[in-house]
């Protein structure tokens, strides 16, 4: 209408606007409740004054003509006028003058810009109050980086942030610079006692959840000196969200860029290992176990993100360092009693501050931490067992029925030519319970006492009968070397239960045996499905095919693959068809369904052909090793744990060498073995490992937990050098030569076979 307005207020549906030249309130919108005050009670689409007498909606105005309109007001379906007197020094409210306090202003580098001027030349305090207010207030943030592409601000809801986080880097990138030092300090100052304080628990709209993604691209979060300050503070907050914000946020994190979310998973890592070794001198206990119970829970949060959105490999969670900076072993023990609700004791030292139980965490432990947690487990069990043997022997002495005393150990005597059958028949006398004992084997007329080694060996024979294809257990696949159950067989289903016993048995010896299984196996016990990925593991060439029907573009995919569901397969020169769902030889394979033949047929080949092999399998293997520790590992670090790794470093080996008797790291004899073994190739020194320590393989801990002893004999330099498997020791004569060293510790490496004392 060509009037400037100076005030503006809205309620559910209805507007008053206040015009200062005339001193005119105009109102326009829904009337129902006769809250326009015009009057009528029509609906207004254009501005109408509102009258100045007594009007219905909650209009009163004072008589007389000394007071002047100071501010409206509307509320729901209500409108309100705030009067003054004339003589009132206080003036109507202007919105067309800049209030510092009740406006949103943009933060960009204009503004920044202006701030580090005004704090360098002016002393005014009121100024930096101004840029605090600012700098603190959560709607100035979350309105400044609007995603302008397409605009995508617009569509922002519980799964579109609306936000340019490009744009947040370069206003934090500016803030990082030299030159804006002071300013940085002061928006430090300004998110740790303002902002993140008071961020609510439910923000008002979804809008205003930007600050949670803005606050965290934040340089000064990754700074160890606001740890404290700002970045756990930040984590508290966003873990008090109620459940609807918080999953708008999971939501979020889950389409950032990969690179964004790792930086977060990496702060809060840096954070963990902070508070293990710095931070208790920071904090009093109780905000100790606060803030570093809020660090593993954020991380908790954000692992949780990472299985529905893939942003990152599993093992990017994990922290190395916690191995050496805790004691797992008591930490499993202390998590352990607690969930039995039994106390342990600590020493003074420790009960200075509350425990925090990282294996509660189990997603930052890597491998060998989750491994140490399982030996732990097994040998509880271990020691609960033993200590039940123990109990039940002093009860039989006393009741004078000695012959009935238990054995603390697990103890199989076996003979090496009846090795399957003997196993066989001794485990079949213990109980569930005794196979949690340490574990002892006797070769029958062998003098040995098993120390270790014997077990190793017998683990390695066992497995390399049972394996021999001749029973036909077991599928090998040549193109990739590996091994599965196969449908057809000639041996009884307790023999995959006695694979499946002896499997869970090394790993509670921490031994590790030679397995040639794909990681498929170690994903069905850990109840994770096989995909197309782990049959490329194990059928090269089917994989391929299977993959070049998925990919198919072209529309003819039943007349081009001419395939059905059902498969056909050889036994014993006959050909069988199998179908892969109920009726499937009738079913052909189209564009539309080919995905779920692919899946039918992978189930088919792991599950259903083998049911009952694997069955039997894994029945004896959750005997030994089942429980929930088991379901903290990863497939590929159970595999690990079963059939060792490859990752030699030969080097390493040397360096963690002892030396016994006239030997040393300097003595000529132990350089040229190790110039003799480093010339040696891969598979020679893999015969090497397997003559000295039983196996061709490595601990799941690496190399350096791989110690070999190498001791000085005073036998004659005709002999050759003997292995004492138990020990991981190698008694050597003091050979004068290289030629005469290799030589004859070929000859004792190619001929390792039994287990007699020399």
């Amino acid at each position: 209408m060509g009037t400037e307005v100076s005030q503006i207020t809205c309620g559910r549906h209805h507007t008053l606007a206040f015009v200062p030249s005339s001193g005119i309130v105009y109102a326009f919108g829904c009337n129902s409740h006769g809250q326009l005050g015009t009057g009528l009670f029509g609906d207004a689409r254009s501005p109408f004054p509102v009258k100045n007498s007594f009007l219905a909606g909650g209009f009163h105005r004072p008589e007389s003509k000394q007071y002047t309109v100071n501010k409206i007001i509307c509320g729901g379906d209500h409108s309100f006028l705030l009067y003054s007197n004339e003589q009132s020094s206080a003036p109507p409210e202007d919105f067309r003058v800049f209030n510092v306090g009740k406006s949103l202003s943009p933060i960009n580098y204009e503004k920044l810009n202006s701030w580090r001027l005004k704090l360098m030349y002016s002393t005014d305090s009121s100024v930096t109050n101004d840029i605090i207010i600012q700098l603190s207030s959560t709607a100035c943030w979350n309105a400044s980086f609007l995603d302008q592409s397409d605009d995508t601000h617009f569509k922002t809801n519980p799964k579109i942030p609306g936000i340019d986080l490009n744009s947040v880097r370069l206003i934090f990138e500016t803030l990082s610079k030299p030159a804006f030092s002071e300013l940085l300090e002061q928006a430090i100052k300004s998110f740790e006692s303002l902002l993140i304080p008071q961020l609510p628990h439910s923000p008002p709209d979804v809008e205003a959840m930007r600050i949670y993604l803005i606050l965290s691209e934040c340089p000064a979060l990754q700074d160890s000196n606001n740890y404290i300050r700002l970045t756990i503070p930040l984590a508290m907050a966003i873990l008090r969200l109620d459940t609807n914000p918080s999953k708008v946020l999971d939501n979020w994190w889950c389409i950032v860029d990969s690179s964004v979310f790792t930086r977060m998973v990496d702060m809060y890592k840096r954070i963990v290992v902070f508070m293990l070794t710095g931070g208790k001198t920071l904090l009093v206990p109780v905000f100790y176990e606060n803030y570093f119970v809020a660090t593993l829970r954020l991380l908790e949060k954000l692992h949780k993100v990472n299985i529905k959105a893939h942003h990152v490999e599993y093992n990017c969670f994990y922290i190395p360092d916690i191995t050496s900076l805790v004691d797992i072993q008591e930490d499993y023990l202390k998590w352990f009693l607690n969930k039995a609700e039994i106390k342990m004791e600590s020493s003074p030292s420790q009960s200075d501050f509350p425990s925090v139980n990282l294996c509660a965490y189990p997603f930052i432990l890597n491998a060998q931490a989750k491994t140490t947690m399982l030996q732990t487990d097994a040998e509880l069990q271990m020691q609960m067992a033993v200590s039940g043997a123990n109990l039940h022997n002093v009860f039989m002495l006393l009741t004078l029925e000695p012959q009935l005393a238990r054995n603390p150990y697990l103890v199989l005597h076996v003979r090496r030519n009846y090795l399957v059958s003997d196993t066989l028949r001794e485990l079949t006398m213990y109980s569930d319970v005794d196979l949690k004992k340490p574990l002892k084997v006797i070769f029958d007329g062998e003098e040995a006492i098993d120390a270790g080694g014997v077990t190793k060996e017998f683990f390695l024979l066992l497995l390399k009968e049972l394996m021999d294809p001749v029973y036909g257990m077991f599928t090998h696949y040549k193109d990739s070397n590996l091994l599965w159950f196969s449908d057809k067989c000639f041996v009884e289903q307790n023999w995959f239960h006695l694979i499946g016993i002896i499997c869970g048995l090394a790993i509670y010896n921490s031994i590790v045996v030679d397995l040639h299984f794909p990681l498929a196996l170690y994903k069905k016990l850990l109840n994770v499905s096989p995909m197309l990925e782990d049959f490329k593991e194990l059928s090269p060439t089917e994989a391929r095919s299977l993959q070049q029907l998925l990919d198919y573009e072209g529309g003819d995919v039943e007349e081009t693959f001419l395939l059905n569901f059902a498969i056909t397969r050889e036994n014993y020169g006959v050909t069988e068809v199998k179908e892969l769902i109920p009726g499937g030889e009738c079913i052909s394979v189209d564009r539309n369904n080919r995905k779920e033949f692919v899946e039918a047929y992978l189930c088919y080949v792991f599950s259903d052909s083998v049911s009952e092999q694997y069955s039997a399998f894994s029945s004896g293997f959750l005997k030994v090793c089942g429980g929930e520790i088991l379901l903290l590992f990863q497939p590929s670090e159970l595999m690990a744990m079963v059939v060792g790794n490859t990752n030699y470093d030969w080097e390493e080996m040397e360096k963690n060498a002892v030396y016994k008797g006239e030997y040393t790291a300097t003595h000529p004899t132990v350089r040229l073995f190790w110039e003799v073994f480093h010339e040696f190739p891969l598979d020679k020194k893999k015969q090497f490992l397997l003559f000295l320590t039983g196996n061709d393989r490595i601990p799941i801990h690496g190399m350096e937990s791989l110690r070999i002893i190498i001791q000085s004999t005073t036998a004659e330099e005709h002999y050759l050098p003997v292995a004492h498997t138990c020990y991981n020791l190698l008694d050597m004569p003091r050979y004068q030569t290289k030629d005469t060293l290799r030589h004859r510790l070929t000859q004792a490496v190619e001929q390792y076979e039994g287990f007699s004392l020399v």
